[in-house]
């Protein structure tokens, strides 16, 4: 077959949150918006429930109700943007708990859904979503008489250990939240290995969890195993692909295998990725094109039935610094036709 396979490990999945749990101080969550980081939102999460998971983060309604579907009733569902327009349905009958972004979000929620529960997200400098502390201020006591969930916020820099932004945003936030008898939440993954005082009642991993920097002590997660359909042979001088950016120097072997970037392999990558053919590594051979990509096998002595991108010797993170960008992207990424075969969980 000409699809390349996708590995998830669950199990490896399950080690990185159960690790970043131990960690934490309070309860720890788990963060599985987009389709849980790309693998499979519904497999990953009751994965995650089985191994203790009580509280999951999704970005918008939508994933919440598709979530509760796979969960069932018992666990906790939180949406960080909040109650849109027209998901008063949705968050009331999948039972989700919106953090509440503004005073008009605020409104919108008590009046559609009374007594139902929501949460808070205050901005303590990201700038990006929640209340900023004006309007905190000129809310609070309104907001804390309707019994919120949880109050939050998020980090710029934690990924940055040495960052100033970091405790600038951990002092606007215990400003904001002093004296407030609510469970609160700050840390992602990069907050929950940076220091306890981030840590708060709930943690809130996501990258980690999934392999990804800052953890660098999880466990890779994905392998990525992409067919070959032909090999070539190539007299020095001979090009291959568009534009004709890779020259032969010598008489070459080329292998083109079945992905691209139609399947999330970005194109900027192509310059400094190899591919694996067990422990022989092998370059990328010319530009990534949209469904199929050039290998250089002369080295390997032989033709390969698939060449690995993901998996023991490569991670999202050698992949992403290869195509100038970060591991959230390489995952997220990962496109639709890859068959998908999942281990453990």
């Amino acid at each position: 077959m000409s699809t390349a396979i996708l590995t998830i490990d669950l199990d490896a999945i399950v080690a990185n949150w159960r690790a970043l749990n131990a960690m934490s101080e309070g309860e720890t969550a788990a963060v599985v918006k987009a389709d849980a980081y790309g693998l499979g939102m519904a497999r990953v999460a009751r994965a995650l429930a089985r191994a203790g998971a009580r509280s999951f983060f999704v970005a918008v309604a939508e994933e919440g109700a598709a979530l509760r579907e796979a969960l069932g009733p018992g666990p906790v569902i939180y949406v960080f943007s909040g109650h849109m327009r027209g998901d008063a349905d949705m968050i009331g009958d999948m039972n989700l708990v919106p953090m509440i972004n503004s005073l008009d979000q605020l409104v919108r929620h008590v009046e559609a859904l009374p007594g139902h529960p929501f949460g808070v997200q205050l901005d303590s400098g990201m700038n990006r979503l929640g209340m900023e502390p004006a309007e905190w201020g000129a809310i609070r006591q309104i907001a804390l008489a309707q019994k919120p969930r949880l109050i939050m916020s998020h980090l710029a820099c934690a990924d940055e250990p040495d960052h100033a932004m970091n405790p600038q945003q951990l002092a606007a936030f215990r400003e904001m939240t002093a004296d407030i008898d609510v469970p609160r939440s700050l840390a992602n993954t990069g907050a929950v290995l940076l220091d306890e005082a981030y840590h708060f009642d709930l943690t809130r991993p996501g990258i980690g969890v999934y392999g990804g920097r800052p953890y660098a002590d999880a466990r890779p997660v994905v392998t990525l195993d992409i067919p070959v359909i032909q090999c070539r042979d190539l007299a020095a001088g001979e090009t291959v692909g568009y534009g004709n950016s890779f020259t032969a120097s010598r008489d070459t072997r080329i292998a083109t295998i079945s992905s691209g970037y139609a399947d999330g392999i970005i194109r900027a990558m192509g310059p400094k990725t190899m591919l694996w053919a067990e422990d022989t590594p092998c370059p990328v051979a010319g530009r990534i094109s949209m469904d199929l990509i050039g290998v250089d096998i002369t080295d390997l002595g032989y033709d390969p039935k698939t060449l690995e991108l993901l998996g023991r010797h490569q991670c999202i993170d050698t992949l992403a610094d290869n195509a100038g960008t970060i591991g959230y992207e390489i995952l997220t990424s990962l496109g639709a036709r890859y068959m998908r075969r999942y281990l453990g969980g």
